[in-house]
Formats: structure tokens, sequence, C-alpha cells
């Protein structure tokens, strides 16, 4: 693979950086400039920046039942949506100072579902929306040992209200063809799994 970018992060320059908003989440507001295609440095550039801190997210697959276990949960950021602010989703949670992305990983299984994984196997690191927010989000699938399915999990003291279901592969596959996934991290880790399933199953001996 030959492909590079045309910049890195040294072609940048920070001017200001300063709290615009500090309160659930973080907004930095930023004065900076970038190097351009055609050359030289643009004109100072203000941008807010929402600060999420980064994430991990994890498709919980159960290679035995070929089937997954996701979560039903209330999301603010959906209440435009006209059919529901509920969303399907990956276990995931925030990456506290000093924790391991693995760490993370079984602390929210442990915590969302009541599901203990094995195995983690990486499927991709990304920015969900890297023009406005600095949120980095790395994406595993673990290999299921027990889930509560069922079950109402989640934090008390974080408002976390978690439904969680075991659903396969096949039923989860026809909700993506129908447009029904509209979170991002379910997405992408849904899409992987399209291709790389069958490959999955023979790798953990259910094929």
């Amino acid at each position: 693979m030959t492909f590079e970018l045309r910049f890195t992060a040294d072609a940048v320059r920070v001017l200001e950086d300063a709290t615009a908003f500090d309160g659930y989440f973080q907004v930095r507001r930023l004065t900076l400039q970038h190097r351009l295609f055609a050359g030289g440095w643009s004109e100072p550039l203000v941008r807010e920046v929402f600060e999420r801190g980064d994430a991990v997210a994890v498709l919980p697959y159960e290679p035995e039942t070929d089937s997954l276990i996701l979560l039903e949960q209330f999301r603010p950021g959906a209440l435009r949506d006209a059919h529901s602010p509920w969303m399907l989703e990956l276990v995931a949670g925030v990456v506290e100072a000093g924790e391991s992305d693995h760490a993370v990983a079984h602390r929210e299984a442990a915590e969302e579902a009541a599901c203990e994984l094995t195995e983690l196997l990486p499927i991709a690191s990304y920015y969900p929306s890297a023009g406005a927010c600095s949120e980095h989000v790395r994406l595993f699938c673990g290999r299921v040992r027990s889930a509560g399915v069922g079950a109402v999990h989640g934090q008390d003291e974080e408002g976390e209200d978690i439904l969680v279901h075991r659903l396969s592969r096949a039923e989860v596959m026809e909700l993506l063809a129908a447009d029904r996934i509209p979170n991002g991290h379910t997405l992408v880790a849904l899409l992987w799994l399209q291709l790389q399933g069958d490959s999955l199953r023979q790798r953990w001996g259910c094929a």
C-alpha cells in the first residue's frame, strides 16, 4: 500500500485553545491555521470541537448459536427521529484514564449486558464525526461465554436503562438490509460481520 495523506499533524498551528462549555461534556473553541493544498497557510479559523472522550465498542457474538447480543436503550441525540429515539446498539463505553481498551470492553460488557466475553478481535478504529468531535472509537468483536439476555441492566448512577437482546445473525442482517440500524458504531461492526461472519465461526470452531 503506497498511498499517503498529503499533510501530517505538523501542518496545523493552534493559535488559541479555550474552553467554550464545560458540563456533562466539554466544548473547546480553537483558533487555528492549516496548510493549503495550493501552498501557504489558511487564514485563522475559529472552530468549536466537542470533547466526548475516546470510546470502545464491542459486538458480542455467540458462534455456537450464530447469534448477537445487542442492547436497546434511549439516546437523546436521536430525539429528532420520528420513529423512536431508542436504538439497537453494541456494548460501548468511554475509556477512563489509564484504562486499556480490553479492560473497557470487559467492564462495559459486564455492566451493560451481564455479558462475559472471552476472545476479543479488533474490527476497526475511526473518528465518527471528525468535522466537529474529537472522539476516537475502537471497535471489537467479542466471543460470548454468557449474557443476561431479556433482563434490564446498566448503572443507575449513570441513568442507564438497557434491555439486552439475543438476535440471530440472519435476523440482524435483515434489519441491516432494511435500514433499521441507524447507529454508526453498530453499522460499522455489522458490515464487518457481513463479510467476516462465516470465517469467524470457522475460527471459533462452530462452522
